[in-house]
């Protein structure tokens, strides 16, 4: 079955420039010129992954996003403009799972969206984590805390995933940003501090004693018992 993407951006030489590209590699391109028919073709369709512009006229990017991860987890690859760090630090603590900056080539583009699509796949290494009353259906991507279902966006679950393989080992920030499938040196520490943050808050009370902070170096999770 073929992979069906939307794209939300207002540019229609785009759109029809990546339907072409993409299309001649396996993957369908449907467009909606705004944020408010992009939220409505997501409700009316299936697709495996969104590409999304943040600059538009109405509804921006951003909160596009925002409604989207309230309601799913679909891949959501975000297009912004060269060198605009805030839009792509507000896109990943939003929610996005990759972001891509203008101008770019159909090839990177489609190289970004893979690896999207792959992290989303179920993963065939360690299906289940599960230590300090925290298990994970890493193929579900579900997490609970204690039996209790915790809501995580797609950067979060991957950097826990990542946390709880290495348990008991420091992992450095620009390392496990690239665990999690995203390597951008800009936006690097700082998005991982902050997902850090977000994560030790849903875990609860435990959050902090399970995910410890190494100054000047990273994160450890906690092995169970330590």
């Amino acid at each position: 079955m073929a992979t069906r993407v939307l794209l939300i951006d207002d540019d229609t030489r785009m759109f029809e420039l990546l339907a072409q590209y993409l299309g001649q590699n396996g993957i369908t391109v449907a467009h909606a010129p705004d944020g408010g028919r992009g939220l409505a073709a997501l409700e009316a369709n299936a697709y495996d992954a969104v590409l999304l512009d943040v600059m538009m006229p109405g509804m921006d990017g951003l909160e596009v996003c925002k409604r989207i991860r309230a309601r799913r987890q679909i891949p959501i690859l975000m297009l912004t403009a060269r060198g605009d760090e805030t839009d792509r630090v507000v896109g990943l603590e939003l929610g996005a799972d990759d972001y891509l900056a203008k101008p770019f080539s159909p090839r990177e583009l489609m190289a970004r969206l893979r690896a999207v699509l792959r992290r989303a796949q179920p993963s065939s290494v360690a299906d289940r984590l599960e230590s300090s009353g925290v298990s994970i259906d890493v193929a579900g991507r579900e997490v609970r805390m204690n039996g209790q279902a915790v809501e995580l966006t797609g950067l979060e679950f991957d950097l826990l995933v990542a946390l709880m393989r290495r348990a008991g080992r420091v992992v450095p920030r620009d390392a496990l940003l690239g665990e999690a499938g995203r390597s951008d040196t800009v936006v690097g520490e700082r998005t991982v501090d902050v997902h850090i943050s977000h994560l030790r808050q849903k875990l609860g009370d435990e959050g902090g004693k399970l995910i410890k902070t190494v100054r000047g170096v990273g994160y450890v999770f906690a092995k169970e018992g330590v």
